[in-house]
């Protein structure tokens, strides 16, 4: 099955979503002032965040709107989001279990419409238009791209060891097989793309791109390094059903030889705001 076969199904990321605060790293604080300052916010208007997951981008980014809606299709990523956010005390965010697919779903209008990581396992010209009608006049779609649940190289040493990430590869393809895993289904030559075009058929113009490229170093531990691995939805922790144990058994095992004092080291990525307009 390939990306254009593929279809969603609702286990593409049961039982990641505690996950997420744990292994993924946080957009820094400077991604949302880059936005604020790119489109001129000043704490009115509203904010959808689509595919908010469990909030991490939504709790970033809604101070800076009079209020903020994230929705998702799986019901463990918004209890999570609505925990983070309380935990946060983010403020004026409702939470809704719902396919973007489903918008507008009677949500009414917004100034800013954000995806993070989210926009490619959706119908993407169906949700483009869709959103795009949600969208007031003047407002924006934003898609927030970068890699979070590992780093990226760099030239100046680490104060700790990478995570072995090409032998975390192959141990999870030694118990889940060599082509990727995505819900019930396969995904051979990774998502779909094409977003460029999808965006200007939908009627959008741009893109107007925005790089943070921060010197971010994160010291991570085993069990933060678990837990990226289980936050992908090529890993998710239900696609291992009854040999989930031996699995973190041989994962912790393999962390603990590369690193015998539990500590690793990564540089963050670089983030890429890419901003549309109707």
């Amino acid at each position: 099955m390939d990306a254009k076969e593929w279809t969603w199904d609702e286990t593409l990321f049961s039982g990641s979503a505690a996950h997420y605060g744990i292994g993924r790293m946080p957009y820094p604080p400077s991604l949302a002032d880059a936005v604020c300052n790119e489109l001129d916010l000043d704490g009115t208007g509203r904010l959808l965040d689509v595919g908010c997951g469990p909030g991490s981008l939504t709790v970033l980014l809604a101070p800076r709107f009079a209020s903020a809606v994230g929705v998702d299709a799986d019901p463990g990523m918004i209890a999570e989001a609505q925990r983070r956010a309380g935990e946060a005390e983010a403020g004026a965010i409702e939470w809704r279990h719902l396919r973007a697919e489903d918008l507008p779903a009677d949500l009414g209008t917004f100034q800013v419409a954000s995806f993070a990581q989210s926009f490619h396992w959706m119908d993407q010209p169906l949700v483009a238009r869709r959103v795009r009608d949600m969208l007031s006049p003047g407002g924006a779609w934003i898609h927030v791209g970068a890699t979070t649940h590992r780093g990226v190289t760099g030239e100046h040493p680490l104060p700790h060891p990478p995570p072995p990430w090409e032998q975390i590869e192959d141990l999870v393809a030694r118990y889940l097989g060599p082509v990727r895993r995505a819900g019930q289904g396969h995904l051979p030559q990774g998502t779909r793309g094409g977003e460029e075009a999808v965006m200007r058929q939908a009627g959008y113009t741009g893109p107007t791109r925005i790089t943070i490229d921060e010197e971010r170093i994160a010291d991570r531990s085993i069990d933060e390094i678990i837990s990226a691995v289980f936050s992908l939805s090529s890993s998710a922790p239900h696609l291992f059903t009854d040999q989930l144990p031996a699995f973190e058994g041989d994962l912790r095992h393999l962390l603990q030889k590369s690193a015998p004092n539990g500590r690793f080291a990564e540089r963050a990525s670089a983030v890429e705001v890419v901003i549309w307009r109707p």
